[in-house]
């Protein structure tokens, strides 16, 4: 493997959004996670939980409700008052429209999937039909004293059951009428409270509807009588989740101290048909709020303020015990949100709304294997470039030679040309970008930084010189075969002759640059691609998969080139195999060479994040 001298970067400070809402697709096996700053990302969870897809985010479209229909067609609403489809395909939203209610607080489609409903800050739930291409507006039911904050359909669609503030309405979908209310008690450890915020509803097939709230109580209650048959208080704060698994038998509730519970339908006795509703275990996995949950077939996810999505595998409907049993914790999007300028030791960082470029620290010291050298001279803050406008940075690069930054967010590409004086940077912006360049979804130079390669999210690839202080359009490769694929992924060789990129499918093409022509495709295969690399020499195209194939055994015959001199006998076997793997390092976000002999390394440690959020709900320990 050889020696390296490693930059540990920890001054990224990046602090991903709180989860706000997740939806889970039983059909396509996707998990659909939205974000307090209104991105969008879909997990593919036959893919080892890979996040395929993600629709950056934009500060007016606080998302409060999320929700998959008709297939795998996924909507969200806002506090904004608009509902939007996404483009699955394209990754961009396909239109946003005002349900004319003010702030939209919950929303969920019909069980077949043709009707959407909304519930609105003005007491309206509004019923939209799922068209082809669009919605339309159908009507309004009976209008309710206080906002609609949670929505769930009866199985058979004839009723619907709606939280709100202090009581929970059934209506009957046919006449658009309320047929039952239902008070909720503000009790709350025997103390009255003003307001009892019913954050969710769940409506079974036998007319049960479960609904959790502001103090702390999961309730259950008969729908034809409106009366309360069982209560169980199960936290001191907020239970602010709900979601039941499609058979029925089981569901999962979050709360404000950031505890799970799993609640199972068990028979009362073994020999008895007679089954009941019990608390079965209670799983603390996030250090705040869980905002959202989901009830798989074989797991239960939760996300909320810490950043976090948990995915607990229920192990008795796990077939099989290996990596997929595990409990998984998913915190930073699975997108590169750093690039790296190796001729000036430079990096960019990625935020939301702003870029920061650092130039790396160095060291004269030297020292043997496993030691931490002093900086003779520390990183250095360079520039922090801001952007204008609501919308969130897709993505971002700076160039190898550190002349160039290149950044896009849903409407605009920004190219900008840096010159270095000293300790002074001085920006110039390129104007007059083309007409065609609307957005990008991922953007790279060439290794001499005279290209600049753009992947658009309609599925053309665009090439452009890059002259000082301006650039030309070189060529645009369009789609194969007529299709809207957007290309997530891009490589280019070092010499600058061939360009592969990677749409949201498994496929693969690859381009000649020299003779701008497509040159092959890669066939297909069964797990999207997570990473590409074209080798240096021998350009070779080197893609990684989210299935993770397992490294190979000490007995497969890869040795390591440079097999360690000087040492005993025992030291050189146990080293002698190509493949190392390395647990030195917190959760890395990034890492590259700089040269043969240099790796940087970016760092992001968990516990840097927590102490960032604001303060969990304090709980009483030991009596005190």
């Amino acid at each position: 493997m050889g020696e390296f001298k490693v930059h540990r970067v920890r001054f990224f400070n990046y602090v991903p959004p709180g989860i706000r809402c997740v939806a889970y697709n039983n059909q396509s096996n996707r998990l659909a996670v939205s974000r307090t700053d209104g991105t969008v990302e879909i997990y593919n969870l036959s893919a080892n939980y890979f996040q395929e897809k993600f629709f950056p985010g934009h500060e007016s479209r606080a998302t409060e409700a999320l929700c998959w229909a008709e297939g795998q067609r996924l909507f969200s609403a806002g506090l904004n008052g608009e509902i939007l489809e996404y483009d699955l395909q394209a990754l961009n939203v396909k239109y946003a429209l005002d349900a004319f209610g003010g702030p939209i607080w919950s929303m969920t489609a019909s069980p077949s999937g043709s009707q959407l409903l909304v519930g609105c800050e003005d007491g309206s739930v509004k019923l939209f039909q799922i068209t082809p291409d669009n919605i339309h507006f159908e009507r309004n039911f009976d209008r309710q004293k206080s906002r609609i904050l949670s929505l769930s359909w009866h199985p058979s669609a004839t009723h619907i059951a709606a939280g709100s503030i202090d009581y929970i309405s059934v209506f009957d979908v046919k006449s658009g009428s309320t047929v039952r209310k239902m008070i909720v008690d503000r009790q709350y450890m025997g103390v009255s409270k003003r307001k009892c915020i019913v954050w969710g509803v769940a409506f079974l097939s036998d007319g049960t509807v479960i609904s959790v709230d502001s103090a702390g109580k999961v309730q259950f209650w008969d729908s034809a009588t409106g009366t309360l048959v069982k209560s169980h208080l199960i936290s001191n704060a907020d239970v602010q989740s709900i979601a039941v698994a499609d058979q029925e038998d089981s569901f999962v509730v979050g709360t404000a101290e950031g505890t799970i519970f799993h609640f199972q339908l068990v028979s009362v006795t073994s020999n008895s048909s007679e089954k009941q509703w019990v608390r079965t275990k209670p799983f603390q996995h996030h250090t705040h709020d869980v905002r959202a949950v989901a009830h798989s077939p074989t797991a239960l996810i939760s996300g909320g303020t810490d950043t976090h999505l948990v995915i607990r595998p229920l192990m008795e409907k796990v077939e099989v015990k290996n990596y997929d049993a595990a409990l998984r914790k998913i915190t930073f999007p699975h997108r590169c949100l750093i690039s790296c300028s190796k001729k000036k030791q430079l990096l960019l960082f990625q935020f939301a709304h702003h870029l920061e470029l650092w130039r790396l620290g160095s060291t004269v010291a030297t020292g043997k294997n496993g030691d931490t050298l002093p900086l003779s001279k520390n990183a250095d803050h360079l520039l922090h470039l801001k952007t204008k406008g609501p919308e969130n940075i897709i993505c971002s690069c700076i160039s190898p030679c550190g002349s160039w930054i290149a950044y896009s967010t849903v409407s605009r590409v920004f190219l900008y040309r840096l010159n270095y004086e000293h300790d002074n940077i001085n920006l110039k912006r390129v104007s007059k970008m083309p007409a065609f360049l609307r957005s990008a979804l991922q953007i790279m130079f060439s290794e001499d930084s005279k290209k600049l390669f753009v992947a658009s999210n309609q599925g053309s690839l665009h090439i452009f010189q890059l002259l000082e202080g301006s650039f030309k359009h070189l060529h645009t490769f369009q789609p194969q075969s007529g299709t809207v694929e957007a290309m997530c992924l891009l490589a280019v060789s070092p010499d600058g002759n061939w360009l592969a990129a990677s749409g949201t499918s498994a496929g693969v093409h690859v381009y000649n640059v020299k003779h701008l022509k497509l040159h092959c495709t890669v066939p297909a295969y069964n797990f999207p691609v997570t990473a590409l690399a074209i080798a240096p020499i021998t350009n070779n195209l080197v893609i990684a998969h989210s299935d993770q194939q397992p490294l190979p055994n000490d007995k497969t015959l890869l040795y390591n080139p440079l097999p360690p001199t000087n040492e005993s006998d025992v030291f050189r076997r146990r080293t002698a195999h190509a493949f190392k793997i390395s647990k030195i390092y917190k959760p890395l976000l990034f890492m590259d060479l700089l040269d043969e002999r240099t790796l940087v390394a970016v760092e992001r440690p968990l516990d840097d994040i927590i102490a960032q959020l604001p303060p969990p709900i304090k709980k009483k320990k030991f009596g005190t």
